[in-house]
């Protein structure tokens, strides 16, 4: 590996970013700028190398390209939700909402059309890192649904020896749903108070979580759509 994709850092305890796309100089512009704003920057140029930084480093968030050669992102990133609640933000120079959406559904955080302003990118990630680190004081730490238990602060499901990991933008939702338990919030709302870019956003995470802990996802017992309203959390 060329010593110029290697890890660059700035001071200690600045946020760290893994940056992963195959276009050399896009990536170099990202790292140039991302350490101007403070931020410790690891490169890659595929998700095999990518794989191989998260083996022996840990990442605040991810900015991953979705049309790579080899791997795609959109197969790195279900990856990482496996494992993983660290954000995802997806780049691709495919923006039409069918694009998005499958990034969403992959596990993405957040997705960013190319070619892209700096500076959205940089709020975006603020965004990110906002949600990732948020825990409201009111919160319960945890919440019973049916045969899962949710722990809302350390971002998890679990289900006897099963265990599954929520993304961050699942977790800001779930939170957000959870200290108004059977009051409706908006879409809008929940859009707003999770970064979240758009609404369709907060429902393909809906529909996610529904996914991990509802027996029918089809026909949710706990997280329910309340028609011209909203969603709703019914936890035991």
């Amino acid at each position: 590996m060329p010593m110029t994709d290697a890890i660059v850092e700035t001071e200690t305890g600045a946020p760290h970013i893994l940056v992963v796309d195959d276009d050399t100089r896009l990536r170099k512009l990202l790292q140039k700028f991302l350490m101007e704003h403070g931020y410790r920057v690891t490169l890659a140029a595929s998700a095999h190398e990518a794989r191989a930084h998260m083996d022996g480093l840990m990442f605040d968030l991810t900015v991953l390209d979705v049309m790579m050669p080899g791997e795609s992102g959109l197969t790195l990133t279900q990856f990482l939700r496996g494992r993983s609640e660290m954000p995802v933000l997806l780049l691709s120079a495919r923006s039409e909402p069918a694009a998005r959406i499958a990034g969403l559904e992959a596990g993405a955080d957040d997705y960013l059309g190319k070619p892209f302003e700096p500076k959205e990118l940089l709020l975006r990630i603020q965004a990110l890192l906002r949600r990732a680190a948020a825990v409201p004081e009111s919160l319960l730490r945890t919440i019973r649904l049916g045969e899962w238990e949710a722990d809302l602060e350390r971002g998890d499901l679990r289900n006897g020896d099963r265990l599954i990991r929520l993304a961050p933008g699942e977790l800001s939702l779930l939170r957000l749903l959870a200290a108004q338990p059977g009051m409706p919030v908006s879409r809008t709302e929940l859009s707003e108070q999770t970064g979240a870019a758009q609404e369709r956003t907060v429902d393909v995470q809906i529909t996610r979580l529904r996914r991990k802990f509802e027996a029918d996802p089809r026909a949710p017992r706990y997280l329910q759509t309340v028609r011209g309203q909203g969603y709703v959390l019914w936890p035991d």
